[in-house]
């Protein structure tokens, strides 16, 4: 039992040892022998850098989480030492394995996480913009935290809002420029700093985009999935992570395929994107430390940035590929999931080589298709800014299905081999039971479910006799291309109705998904990482 005064002020779910057991332990270990010595020493405070992108993270979840944190640790009971530690990997009391239940307390989490006022409504911001117009561009900017201050909202830039914890990463960068060997590495460090005290990220982002370093660095605020409310907000995050070039290399000719990619995506030519910057560095790396969002519950196995459209307009948007973090995923999660849903006699057609071409192909279709868009009054927009909460789960979904109609044209020219088609759609299925495990309430889970669907309703995927999943491998084709085509327009048109009608009608869990998904409870849903690099820097 807890200590006395912790129980009148704090409910602990009591099945915290299992809930934890869902992320496997895995030793993330990577290649430090490749770093110079001067890189090496710089990795010390990188990795205090990446640190505080955890503090402010944590805060951006709820402005009430240190206070939650430090009744668990003053608890000094076994069941809150559990509870600490699950805290830590979801970074709050909310379980984001189990649709953010509550684990600590008995609150629920607010939809906007610490970005808004927790009592503001979708319908009293949108007013208050109708308004106050002159607000909108501060109001719906990716750096700012909407507060309350009387009758009043008020956006507060995050280099004033978190200036405790900026002001502290943006010294650690710069002292990190002054020894690191690589200019491009020192001339990113610099520039992020200098954004993390103005909010000006605009310029550190093409200087990301221009990294060619050993010593890879992406820190900063990035991701918009935490604000539900209207997706509009972005989180602080960090990867730390060392360039494989030789892989990288491999990839290259991809890049230089993007424009072909568009001109070949299923919708209307007046809807294609070709004034997006074209390049599009691909990186393979091994990561040897996070912090902020890329740390929170389920691992990110590679990711496509930046997100900010006007940085993507000018210059493309760069990939990067976790590759021990990948094959830490597919030996302990992905495997042993197939081996008890696909058909047995497809199960060989699941490979890792396949499921490294859907990663890269998911990260490269987020950069392809519509971003600033045209409005029918005629006035430009984003698609974000249009699909508002819907976004992220259209968008993920977007990614997975244009990634591998990308792949299958990739084959169709001959720049992936014609013998790894069969491959490559039987391990999206598989990935897909992977990724519904995430949280259907989760924007990538929402997405798979849509997918499924989808899929079954044109009977690309069908089950036996024996409740097992197979792939009609000859009804794939066409079946990518409508739900393609779908996702395209609705991103097209911004259309928010769209959006919210296509989540409503494929979104649902349907019998045979959850009794799939409930033959999975003794498997670990994906990996907690556990970082080589701090003991080998002390």
């Amino acid at each position: 039992m807890l200590d006395d005064h912790l129980t009148m002020t704090i409910r602990i779910a009591d099945n915290l040892k299992n809930r934890a057991l869902r992320l496997k332990k895995s030793t993330i270990k990577f290649p430090l022998e490749e770093l110079s010595p001067n890189d090496r020493k710089a990795l010390v405070k990188l990795i205090k850098a990446a640190d505080l992108m955890s503090e402010t993270f944590l805060r951006q979840v709820s402005p009430l989480n240190p206070k939650t944190r430090e009744a668990l640790r003053s608890a000094k009971s076994k069941l809150s030492d559990e509870a600490l530690a699950y805290f830590q990997v979801n970074f709050g009391p909310w379980d984001r394995l189990s649709g953010n239940e509550p684990f600590v307390g008995k609150s629920k989490k607010p939809a906007g996480a610490g970005f808004y006022p927790e009592d503001t409504t979708k319908e009293e911001f949108q007013k208050w913009i109708e308004e106050h117009p002159e607000d909108k561009p501060q109001f719906m900017s990716l750096y700012t935290v909407i507060v309350r201050q009387g009758s009043r909202l008020v956006a507060i830039p995050y280099s004033e809002y978190y200036k405790e914890f900026l002001r502290r990463t943006a010294k650690l960068l710069e002292e990190s420029a002054d020894i690191v060997d690589n200019k491009s590495l020192q001339k990113f460090l610099r520039s992020r700093a200098k954004a993390l005290l103005n909010d000006d990220y605009f310029d550190s982002d093409l200087d990301w985009m221009d990294l060619d370093s050993a010593l890879e660095v992406t820190i900063g605020p990035y991701e918009v999935y935490e604000d539900g409310l209207f997706g509009y907000k972005a989180a602080f995050e960090a990867f730390i992570t060392i360039n494989d070039p030789v892989e990288s290399s491999k990839l290259k000719r991809y890049a230089s395929l993007l424009p072909k990619m568009e001109l070949h995506l299923p919708i209307p030519d007046r809807y294609k994107n070709t004034k997006r910057g074209t390049e599009s560095p691909i990186r393979v790396v091994n990561e040897i430390y996070t912090g902020g969002d890329a740390r929170k519950g389920i691992q990110i196995s590679a990711f496509n940035l930046p997100n900010d459209e006007k940085a993507r307009e000018a210059k493309g948007s760069k990939k990067v590929l976790l590759k021990n973090v990948m094959q830490a995923k597919f030996m302990n999660c992905f495997q042993p999931i197939a081996a008890r849903l696909i058909s047995k006699d497809q199960l060989d057609l699941v490979t890792f080589d396949a499921y490294f071409n859907e990663v890269l192909f998911h990260e490269l279709s987020h950069g392809l298709g519509p971003g600033t868009i045209m409005k029918s009054d005629g006035t430009k927009s984003e698609v974000r800014m249009e699909l508002r909460e819907f976004y992220s789960a259209i968008e993920e979904a977007k990614a997975d299905v244009v990634g591998l109609w990308n792949i299958l044209y990739m084959i169709d020219i001959g720049s992936i081999d014609k013998r790894m088609e069969n491959e490559e759609l039987v391990t999206y299925v598989a990935g897909e039971f992977r990724a519904a495990r995430f949280g259907l309430h989760e924007a990538h889970g929402m997405g798979v479910v849509s997918q499924y669907n989808f899929m079954k309703e044109k009977r690309a995927i069908t089950t036996g006799s024996d409740e097992r999943f197979k792939v009609r491998l000859e009804l794939m084709r066409d079946s990518l291309r409508d739900l393609a085509t779908e996702l395209l327009m609705i991103e097209a048109e911004g259309n928010y109705v769209k959006a919210k009608e296509f989540l409503n009608k494929y979104g649902r869990v349907p019998e045979e998904l959850s009794k799939a998904m409930a033959k999975l409870e003794d498997l670990p849903i994906d990996i907690e990482p556990d970082y080589e690099v701090l003991k080998l820097i002390g």
